[in-house]
């Protein structure tokens, strides 16, 4: 029996994934492949490696010592650069890049330990791009590229963009690989959020979780009783801003235990909303 992890988008709620992850790992659930898109590819690249307690632990630090300037160095030279079309983007992935280098165990996705397929968009076509080989940094930095926000990058001669776009839960891509049972773990975004988000950075980020969330509900709809496809419900309510790195502690401890909630409820079918009620996260 194939099990496929899919991980989801979503800036820095990948945290919640990682508490998901824990619960998952305690239960004896482990993946024979993993499929990420966005900052689900950057968890991804880690558990590829390996994806037992200690392992993500591991990253659970790596999270926890994050800032927002860690993942958006924003300076008003970059910004006005962007604004006036003198680049593509607003942010440098510089920070990323570097992150990625020196945390991925791996250089390519082919010699990853765990079978690793990254999404990311064609920024001209606008199709879905799978990809499983390749210089893993590289990759993930394509899956992860926020339109606008961070530079496309160029993967054999085409242009990506965030995988997010078009596919934030890639679970048809698990159901090709053959998966015989798929763990699909969103994100979620700010459910509860009591104002509109203050910058331009955090509104674009707030906007396309939200839209990332519709999409699930459609992939739900379409593959329910075709697989075995199990949701891990990501905690809500949640208001917190998507470029907030302080409150990963918390992230990580909501994911976690709701997810153990729902596996010791025998992980009742989640319902089209993909929320189930947990403490708030402020």
């Amino acid at each position: 029996m194939t099990t496929a992890f899919v991980l989801s988008g979503g800036n820095n709620l990948g945290a919640v994934q990682v508490g998901m992850l824990r619960a998952l790992a305690e239960h004896g659930e482990h993946p024979d492949l993993i499929i990420g898109a966005s900052v689900g590819a950057v968890n991804g690249g880690w558990l590829a490696a390996g994806c037992d307690v200690a392992a993500i632990d591991r990253l659970a630090a790596t999270w926890e010592s994050m800032s927002r300037s860690d993942i958006f160095p924003l300076s008003p030279v970059g910004g006005f650069l962007g604004f006036i079309g003198q680049r593509d983007h607003l942010v440098s992935n510089g920070n990323l890049r570097r992150l990625l280098k020196r945390q991925l165990q791996f250089e390519n996705l082919e010699d990853a330990p765990i079978p690793l397929t990254v999404i990311s968009t064609d920024l001209l076509t606008g199709r879905e791009n799978a990809i499983t080989t390749g210089n893993a940094t590289r990759a993930i930095l394509a899956s992860a590229a926020i339109p606008g926000v961070f530079p496309a990058i160029d993967i054999d001669g085409r242009p990506q963009i965030d995988g997010g776009v078009v596919n934030d839960t890639p679970v048809s891509h698990a159901i090709k690989a053959g998966a015989d049972v798929i763990w699909a773990l969103p994100t979620g975004f700010s459910c509860s959020a009591s104002k509109a988000p203050k910058s331009a950075l955090a509104m674009i980020l707030h906007a396309i979780g939200m839209m990332a969330s519709q999409r699930l509900v459609i992939e739900i709809e379409r593959y329910r009783g075709t697989s075995d496809l199990r949701i891990v419900p990501p905690p809500c309510p949640l208001d917190i801003s998507p470029i907030d790195f302080s409150q990963a502690p918390r992230l990580i401890e909501a994911g976690y235990s709701t997810a153990m909630a729902w596996l010791e409820m025998g992980r009742p079918p989640v319902r089209p909303e993909i929320t189930l009620q947990s403490e708030p996260v402020n």
